[in-house]
């Protein structure tokens, strides 16, 4: 008998557990016996905590990271949101998918997901096109882009629910794959609109200080995004308290679509690295649903959106880097597999004093 997919989602809710905490105070013990001074690693020597509270062990081994790029498109584009159209979402997901003289894809992501060994997975959850069949291309499109949140609710919340439940199928298949670092990652032109509609609901924050330029609008049309943020929060089509409600009504199929790789990857006990200010709403309502889905998110760096510092903040989490990211695609978070690895290795191979037969301090 098929399970109710809202029933699904609340037996998905439930798994998560919190961090292993006898694992990270063995981690704890074990970092201050390295051979090196204390806190001589500064951050890294609190990722290879948490890393071990993720993994159960006080010697955590993550194996591979996947990039998992959900594609959606936004209705509220029509309002004149974003620097680009929207036909550049389909034209970037044949980009995502080309053949190149390096290797498969020729977008960012690709050739940085190259460079440490990750693989990229594409989905249509939402593209308002018909896409090209590929053996490349997953498709779990809920519905061909969202409402246009200015005017009525982007989405339902049973669609919110599909696209949660796509996510999550898509997190599965890459940890079968062999990821343990899951990167939940987005593609769809004016999707920062939607982002800081939803972190201004969930926070109850101003929408100025959460809505920054996205690809690059000039003056007068960040304006104008603020504007219809601010109208579409003015509908009242939702409450703080209610986080598949705000997803529904101020959402994307992207983002929920994030949540469901997010909500998978902490139930399946696996690192989940945030790339961006649209992930960081995406994790903001998971949250929501589920608080221990903390612990196991682990940030990249603080993007160029202005909002997305409250969003860490919120959420307690340190960036690795400010590198003046804005482009998502989950570019950020591979840019972070190298640290994560580099934290567990240092924890799980390094000697300690007694064992280097090197004197500790006095």
């Amino acid at each position: 008998m098929d399970v109710h997919p809202y029933e699904a989602l609340k037996t998905l809710i439930a798994s998560i557990l919190p961090a292993d905490e006898q694992a990270m105070q063995r981690a704890r013990e074990r970092q201050a016996q390295l051979t090196k001074p204390t806190g001589a690693l500064g951050l890294l020597e609190d990722l290879s905590v948490r890393l071990a509270g993720v993994f159960g062990t006080p010697t955590p081994a993550p194996r591979g990271a996947a990039v998992i790029v959900a594609v959606g498109d936004h209705g509220v584009v029509a309002e004149g949101v974003s620097a680009y159209p929207p036909e550049v979402t389909p034209a970037m997901v044949a980009n995502f998918l080309a053949d190149t003289p390096f290797g498969p894809g020729g977008a960012a992501v690709n050739a940085l997901a190259r460079t440490v060994g990750a693989r990229v997975y594409v989905a249509d959850v939402g593209v308002n096109a018909t896409l090209p069949d590929h053996p490349a291309l997953i498709s779990v499109k809920v519905r061909r882009g969202t409402r246009n949140l200015r005017h009525e609710p982007a989405l339902t919340r049973d669609e919110v629910i599909q696209a949660i439940l796509a996510g999550a199928a898509l997190a599965a298949e890459a940890i079968r794959n062999g990821a343990d670092l899951l990167i939940p990652a987005e593609l769809g032109i004016g999707n920062t609109t939607p982002a800081s509609a939803v972190t201004a609901r969930l926070l109850q924050r101003e929408v100025p200080g959460l809505t920054g330029r996205g690809t690059g609008v000039d003056d007068a049309t960040l304006a104008r995004k603020q504007a219809v943020i601010e109208a579409a929060l003015a509908r009242g089509g939702s409450v703080p308290t209610d986080p598949l409600g705000v997803l529904a009504d101020l959402g994307g199929l992207e983002i929920a679509c994030m949540l469901g790789m997010m909500l998978k990857g902490a139930a399946e006990r696996r690192a989940i690295i945030l790339d961006g200010f649209v992930e960081g709403s995406a994790a903001l309502a998971g949250m929501a649903l589920a608080p221990a889905l903390r612990d196991y998110l682990f940030a990249a760096g603080e993007c160029a959106e202005v909002g997305h510092a409250a969003q860490l903040a919120h959420l307690g989490l340190r960036p690795m880097f400010r590198l003046d990211l804005r482009l998502g695609e989950g570019t950020g978070g591979v840019l972070a597999v190298p640290m994560l690895m580099s934290a567990a290795a240092a924890l799980r191979e390094m000697r300690t004093f007694a064992e280097a037969q090197v004197p500790d301090r006095a």
